[in-house]
């Protein structure tokens, strides 16, 4: 049955700046939900079927309620309306919930994805990451690694990753182990350096040693007490690389470990350490897996889009590789 309601916003800001300018915001609800809205001077009419009408209001409401956090656009609205598809709206305030890393810059999840990303590191001591590019897997690993090392709950942040696509082979590479492993460890350098308040204080804690970076490699007999532990790419590493790594996990320590499946380097006959302990680690207590998405990504917009555009694209090559399949079947056995 179709209808139309009025919604009035009681906060003129709040209402201009989520439904002001271009109204990228209005096309998106409309989009996202199947119906027409119709914006006044601090009021909109909704209209279509009773349940999208009724679930655009519950996004309009989560908006405003957002708004007085950040800014509203097109990535906070197509946060809002996937929580709102999932039945999760009422969980937009948890999105106020921030990390304060350092001198005291505030780092918000963004979208519920996020939000259960963080609440697993905090409530387990192994978590895995895993989604696409964007969705903030290594940033925010980062940030509650600086939140802990603040509140002294470890002793020492360690970042690593593997280099050379796995394959570690730093050895024919010129400079020390820091210029030899750099280019490949340049986005933790850059996360860790704006969270804990520019390059100065950053360099202090490395001097400290309260900062490891290194290639994964050099992970190897080693027991990690005390310290929270990052490993990046881990779609890269082998079965073997994955496990060494998650055995060096020691008393009071915690790690994360980041990758994108759809992004593996390794050779076709090689299998992703990654999607492994992924499968061989469900259920396992006190180690979760969290699955970001397309709705969770936080950079330029146009990225989820590529992302989309791209899964699209697999999904239709996989499908005309089953069909060729099929007809190779069909003709040998005729």
């Amino acid at each position: 049955m179709r209808i139309s309601k009025e919604k009035h916003i009681d906060n003129y800001e709040a209402f201009k700046e989520i439904f002001g300018g271009l109204d990228n915001n209005v096309k998106l609800l409309e989009d996202s939900f199947g119906v027409s809205v119709f914006t006044g001077s601090d009021s909109l009419k909704i209209t279509g079927e009773k349940g999208d009408v009724e679930s655009a209001i519950a996004a309009i409401d989560a908006l405003v309620t957002l708004s007085s956090k950040e800014p509203i656009g097109t990535q906070q609205t197509e946060a809002v309306v996937d929580m709102v598809r999932k039945g999760k709206v009422s969980n937009v305030k948890d999105l106020f919930e921030s990390v304060t890393v350092g001198r005291g810059k505030a780092v918000f999840p963004k979208s519920l994805g996020q939000k259960l990303y963080v609440d697993a590191i905090k409530s387990n001591s192994v978590v895995f990451g895993i989604g696409p590019a964007g969705t903030g897997k290594t940033y925010l690993a980062v940030a509650l690694a600086v939140d802990a090392l603040k509140n002294r709950e470890v002793d020492k942040i360690i970042l690593t990753r593997p280099a050379v696509e796995a394959g570690e082979k730093l050895g024919f590479l010129p400079g020390d182990l820091a210029e030899k492993v750099d280019p490949y460890l340049r986005p933790l350098y850059d996360a860790l350096e704006e969270l804990m308040g520019g390059s100065e204080f950053y360099q202090r804690n490395i001097e400290r040693g309260l900062v490891e970076i290194a290639p994964l490699a050099y992970m190897r007999g080693r027991t990690l007490n005390r310290s929270f532990i990052i490993l990046d790419e881990a779609q890269n590493t082998t079965k073997e690389q994955m496990k060494m790594f998650l055995t060096r996990l020691g008393e009071g320590s915690k790690m994360v470990v980041t990758g994108d499946d759809t992004q593996i380097d390794l050779p076709r006959n090689v299998t992703s350490g990654l999607t492994h302990a992924e499968r061989v680690l469900k259920g396992v207590k006190d180690i979760a897996v969290v699955r970001l998405e397309c709705c969770d990504v936080v950079r330029h917009e146009l990225v989820s889009r590529i992302i989309r555009a791209y899964d699209r694209a697999a999904k239709e090559d996989a499908e005309r590789r089953k069909e060729e399949d099929g007809a190779e079947a069909s003709s040998s056995e005729e």
